[in-house]
């Protein structure tokens, strides 16, 4: 899980070494064994390569059906011939590949009628399904059809989506320095840095805030807010903001900041805009997020975004 303390990248290769650039072969000669089964929570559902497995159990569900979509698309992907090749070369008594299986525990019923969990994600997939032109697709039951929503899904997992970029380069700059997850998670609240803007008359200010979500063990039946009490940032998500100060616009996605905001151990740090210029475009963030996304989730009084970090470009 992401409180894990030893080095996720090598538990990911010794688990699903072929299609991590290593083998049986090369962990051995490093002295290392292979893992067989590997329990994990929703912090590998996306983002990695984990085709030498073909068996998936969801243990629990996620109440949004995208992320068992990305659990079971982390093994049910695009297979490469010549990995396959190589695998069963090394293992000839894996005589099922190409065969995925996987296998979701329901809760039971009476925990079901309380926590209405399957009737909210059943919802949802239904409404993801209408968008998309599938209508009547589920993906929680063995009885459920939702190959035309797989195959949807398929047609982005061929190649590493940008976000799956990003969580790779993640993985890589653990991997070369194991201590680096360590020293992140002691950083205060709120770190503030800056750097030179890679563009030429550009300035710009990186926001990462945790958003609050609501506790589902917490939340009551008859309250569609719910107090204030009910919600946590452990229970929400993590968001990237850019305010663009020559344009005058808040960017929401990631992956159109990742090259700006990226940095080496070398590089120098720069800070040259104004207090009072970051106090102000810090209060337009802030109520951008109140008027977009805890409008949306319909946040009670009292529960706000916590600003993780935040970087000037300039």
């Amino acid at each position: 899980d992401s409180a894990i303390k030893g080095d996720r990248g090598q538990i990911i290769r010794r688990f699903s070494p072929y299609y991590n650039g290593s083998s049986s072969t090369k962990l051995a000669a490093q002295g290392l064994s292979e893992i067989r089964v590997l329990v994990s929570t929703d912090v590998l559902s996306e983002g990695l390569n984990l085709q030498d497995a073909t068996r998936l159990i969801n243990y629990d569900l996620h109440w949004n059906p995208v992320r068992l979509m990305q659990r079971i698309g982390r093994v049910d992907r695009r297979m490469n011939p010549n990995i396959e090749a190589l695998i069963l070369a090394d293992h000839p008594e894996q005589k099922i590949r190409g065969e995925i299986a996987y296998w979701n525990f329901l809760p039971p019923d009476e925990l079901d009628e309380l926590l209405k969990l399957y009737g909210k994600v059943a919802k949802k997939t239904l409404r993801i399904s209408k968008t998309l032109g599938i209508e009547g697709r589920k993906l929680l039951r063995p009885t459920d059809e939702f190959d035309d929503l797989r195959e949807f899904h398929r047609e982005y997992e061929g190649t590493e989506s940008a976000i799956e970029k990003l969580h790779l380069e993640l993985q890589e700059l653990f991997r070369k320095d194991p201590e680096l997850q360590s020293r992140l998670t002691k950083l205060p609240g709120r770190i503030f840095s800056g750097k030179a803007h890679p563009a030429a008359n550009a300035k710009a200010v990186f926001f990462c805030y945790a958003l609050p979500g609501r506790n589902p063990g917490l939340a009551s039946a008859d309250d569609e807010g719910g107090g204030a009490e009910e919600w946590s940032v452990e229970a929400g998500l993590v968001q990237w903001y850019l305010y663009d100060l020559v344009n005058e616009k808040i960017l929401e996605d990631a992956t159109s900041m990742w090259d700006l905001i990226r940095c080496a151990p070398e590089t120098p740090r720069h800070c040259s805009l104004e207090k009072e210029t970051l106090s102000d475009i810090r209060k337009k963030i802030e109520k951008h997020i109140k008027d977009t996304y805890l409008k949306k989730v319909q946040a009670p009084q009292g529960v706000k975004a916590t600003l993780k970090a935040w970087m000037e470009l300039s």
